[in-house]
């Protein structure tokens, strides 16, 4: 009997190396100090043809020909910096995060990832061109959100009852502004006092006054952000599908958007927005701004504005932001903000013609928000969700709308669901037919070979949501997504945030970064090519979108000359 041999036992766990930087990334041997045979070097020529003509056809090869010296030197840079830091980052353990890899959930890599020297030297720096898929009510990050309500005295807090350590994991705060005639006494007590009632108290002083027992100060802010985002309990353990997540998706909507629905915290909200987005490279905005309810209050909290308000903010907000930073010598960093005109799809379909009607209305009074051959309409909601009606639902006022207003182009989220054959899979058809320009997350798409083909010949370009649908549970992480499949196909892809605030994912970084580091094959090159394809496909107008390009264009000759000067 042969004796058995004791097995070596490895690496320690913390000297592991990443499970794509080995056993899944094999590299062909070397054959030049070898003498091939002709069979092998044959099959080597038409091997490396096979590849070659395969990735020809991804969205990245389109320029590949115009590639600069500094551009393919930087790409080489990131490749080096990623395959070091798939070793040196994700091949050794975290605390509290047991297995990291590259492209993991993004909510337990996030701390990770922003100490990563491809993320703080690269992707952040990078300019991103336009922000087509996000949108306006998640849009700037939740403890800033916390923030303005405190700064403000209107805004009151709310809760049942007494809230102790037994409610607090359940119970969501009402957080409103209310008239200055309906503030309680000044001797209001805090919503964690035995004595309270349930009635309206100072946000602020509900803060100062919870109780030391849960936390004080810090257990309020604890309590009220956990109400804001999602977290990775939320998506990983509390609420982990898909049609679990949305529970906890939608609740989020409700405590913040009372908030943010308020004339002078609406006004800074959008300026914080605009502004965080500039510092992290994006130089356009499309924003999908809800209608669905009909007024914005006004400053005494009690007068309901009509819903042209808003866009008189966003016209007034948006002049201010292109002031400054023409002020500032910057005018190539921002190149404006328009509005995509969304309600839900829970309405009838009269209610819906009601909404079109206002949108071509708001369209004429605001060309430069809702602009010429610029922007347009979408239906938004949970697809799969019971309430919300796929897009056949409302055929025949789309139609009708389509025709009377050629000017105002369908931009319809479809396909955001894992059904195959679905009602949410079947958006994808009644999309394409009804003309929209892009398509708002299309993960479903890599299913259906003919809609791909269409996309590919008629230039649909899809707003693709990494994180988005990584947190709201359609894939477990990116190395899991199907955008490498739309990318392989030469579909163009422009990357989005959809609702940062909830994922707390501020700003297209994240995204850019999570799409890098899940692919060998990507690498700056695509990352380039998906900035210029959202200015390509946005729904800007010729001559500006001719603007912003090249504005785009000098800040990235300067970004890849930067990065090809580093060492790797």
């Amino acid at each position: 009997m042969r004796a058995i041999q004791s097995l070596p036992l490895g690496p320690h766990p913390s000297q592991r190396e990443s499970f794509i930087t080995s056993s899944n990334s094999w590299k062909p041997p070397s054959f030049s100090s070898q003498i091939l045979s002709d069979d092998l070097a044959d099959y080597l020529r038409r091997r490396d043809g096979l590849i070659a003509e395969d990735r020809a056809l991804r969205i990245d090869h389109v320029h590949a020909d115009s590639y600069s010296e500094a551009e393919c030197k930087a790409d080489r840079v990131v490749r080096s910096i990623r395959a070091k830091e798939n070793i040196s980052v994700w091949g050794v353990d975290h605390e509290h995060v047991p297995h990291p890899y590259p492209g993991m959930e993004f909510l337990n890599a996030k701390e990770i990832i922003v100490k990563t020297d491809l993320y703080s030297k690269i992707v952040s720096k990078m300019p991103k061109g336009g922000l087509l898929h996000v949108h306006q009510n998640a849009s700037v990050e939740a403890r800033t959100v916390l923030d303005l309500a405190l700064g403000h005295p209107a805004i009151h807090i709310c809760v049942p009852g007494p809230l102790n350590a037994a409610s607090l994991e359940t119970v969501l705060p009402k957080i409103y502004p209310i008239p200055v005639e309906e503030y309680p006494a000044a001797n209001a007590i805090g919503i964690t006092d035995p004595l309270y009632t349930g009635g309206w108290v100072p946000i602020k002083k509900a803060r100062e006054l919870f109780d030391p027992a849960l936390g004080g100060p810090a257990g309020f802010d604890k309590w009220v952000l956990s109400a804001f985002v999602i977290n990775p309990t939320d998506a990983f353990k509390t609420y982990n599908t898909p049609m679990k997540i949305w529970l906890k998706f939608g609740s989020t909507f409700s405590v913040t958007d009372p908030i943010i629905r308020f004339v002078p915290i609406q006004k800074e909200y959008l300026r914080m927005f605009i502004r965080s987005s500039i510092d992290d490279g994006i130089s356009y905005i499309e924003i999908r701004t809800s209608f669905f309810k009909k007024y914005i209050l006004a400053e005494d909290a009690k007068t309901r504005l009509e819903s042209r308000e808003l866009l008189l903010i966003f016209r007034e907000v948006t002049n201010e932001m292109k002031a400054e930073m023409k002020a500032k010598g910057r005018e190539d960093d921002f190149a404006g903000l328009k509005i995509i005109y969304n309600t839900l799809r829970i309405i009838s379909p009269e209610a819906l013609k009601v909404d079109l009607d206002q949108c071509s209305k708001f369209k004429k009074e605001f060309p430069d928000l809702i602009a010429g051959k610029s922007c347009g309409f979408d239906l938004v909601g949970h697809e799969d969700g019971e309430e919300c009606k796929p897009l056949i639902y409302y055929a025949e006022p789309l139609l009708h709308f389509a025709k009377e207003h050629p000017d105002i182009p369908f931009i319809f989220h479809a396909g955001e669901t894992l059904g195959d054959g679905t009602a949410a899979d079947m958006n994808l058809y009644d999309a394409i037919l009804l003309g929209t320009k892009r398509i708002g997350h299309g993960f479903s798409l890599a299913k259906h070979p003919k809609l791909m083909q269409i996309c590919r010949e008629n230039k649909i370009a899809i707003e693709v949501c990494p994180i988005s649908n990584e947190v709201l549970r359609l894939t477990s992480s990116m190395p899991m997504h199907p955008l490498p499949i739309i990318m392989n196909q030469g579909i163009p892809v422009v990357l989005s945030s959809d609702d940062p605030a909830m994922f707390n994912s501020m700003g297209l970084s994240f995204d850019f970064f999570q799409v890098l580091v899940a692919s060998e094959v990507t690498g700056l090159h695509t990352l380039g090519q998906m900035a210029r394809d959202s200015i390509t496909y946005s729904m800007l107008d010729e001559g500006s979108k001719g603007t912003a390009m090249k504005a785009w264009e000098r800040r990235w000759t300067k970004f890849v000359e930067e990065v090809a000067a580093m060492n790797p």
